[in-house]
């Protein structure tokens, strides 16, 4: 939808070529994106051996100058995290180190040390999965996303935060609930790479055919006041309607209402649920819509 609306906000039309490419520059910049997260909450957590070392070499340590705990740096789901080579690999290649804020990580680290959650985990000395993941989750989920500070830092350094926020929160819950290396090297599995590419290609492809279907619906509205992001939507899910067969047409329908409500007007959703429910009821009452059920389909 992003890279759709890119294209139609441009001065040129773009080949087919161009805007796949466009497609593939977006998914890296979520790749990027969340290889970022994962690499702060991980800083995050061993930053209490960088703290343990630093009170204990200051002139005169007190006591609890000497007593740091540092339990969560052998959190074993972070060594899991660290000990990956492809998460390695792949935040050297971004240059993730590079761009981390080391005072923003310790300003994260202290306000962690404060809270409830924290101080429960260190006082049990035993560790099982459960807390392990719980700890991380919660660095994200509370010291990191309410974080004013932190997301003016994300906005600032990554032009697709505010569009991928919800996406990263969803991944990385599913991430540290169970960690998979290969997501590093590709945040989206093979078949949906390839459903994006495909959706992109036949919503270009098939634009006046969507049009032709969508224009008509359109008398009842004012057609200046009409977002372009809206007619994006409408098409988008004209073409899962007509050539997507595994995409059942109630979750395209509600998907995509849910996409106007988040992304474009006040009235977007009503709209978009309107003219798909028309259209949808055309479509099925000529036997144009044939949908086919796969049980392996991941989409």
């Amino acid at each position: 939808m992003q890279t759709l609306y890119l294209l139609d906000s441009g001065t040129q039309d773009l080949k087919l070529e161009e805007a796949l490419k466009t497609l593939e520059e977006k998914f890296e910049q979520s790749r990027k994106l969340f290889t970022f997260l994962t690499y702060y909450i991980v800083e995050v957590a061993r930053f209490a051996e960088t703290d343990a070392v630093q009170k204990a070499g200051k002139h005169l340590p007190t006591a609890s100058d000497l007593s740091v705990n540092t339990k969560i740096s052998g959190n074993t789901l972070l060594w899991q995290i660290r000990e990956d080579a492809s998460f390695i690999k792949v935040a050297d290649n971004f240059g993730i180190p590079n761009i981390i804020d080391s005072e923003s990580l310790k300003k994260t680290y202290n306000k962690l040390k404060e809270s409830v959650e924290y101080i429960d985990y260190i006082e049990f000395q035993e560790r099982n999965k459960k807390s392990e993941r719980k700890i991380l989750e919660f660095i994200f989920t509370d010291m990191m996303l309410p974080d004013e500070n932190f997301i003016n830092y994300m906005e600032e350094h990554f032009i697709n935060w505010d569009d991928d926020a919800e996406l990263m929160h969803s991944i990385m819950m599913s991430y540290l609930s169970k960690p998979v290396p290969t997501i590093f090297e590709s945040i989206l599995s093979d078949e949906k790479r390839e459903f994006g590419k495909s959706l992109l290609r036949t919503v270009l492809e098939k634009k006046e055919t969507t049009l032709e279907l969508i224009k008509p619906k359109l008398k009842n509205w004012d057609a200046e006041r009409i977002a372009a992001l809206d007619l994006i939507i409408l098409q988008m899910g004209v073409c899962e309607f007509l050539f997507f067969e595994t995409i059942p047409t109630k979750v395209t329908i509600n998907e995509y209402i849910d996409l106007a409500k988040d992304y474009s007007t006040v009235q977007s959703g009503q709209f978009v649920n309107g003219l798909l429910d028309n259209i949808h009821k055309e479509l099925s009452n000529e036997n144009k819509i044939v949908k086919k059920v796969y049980k392996n389909s991941t989409i």
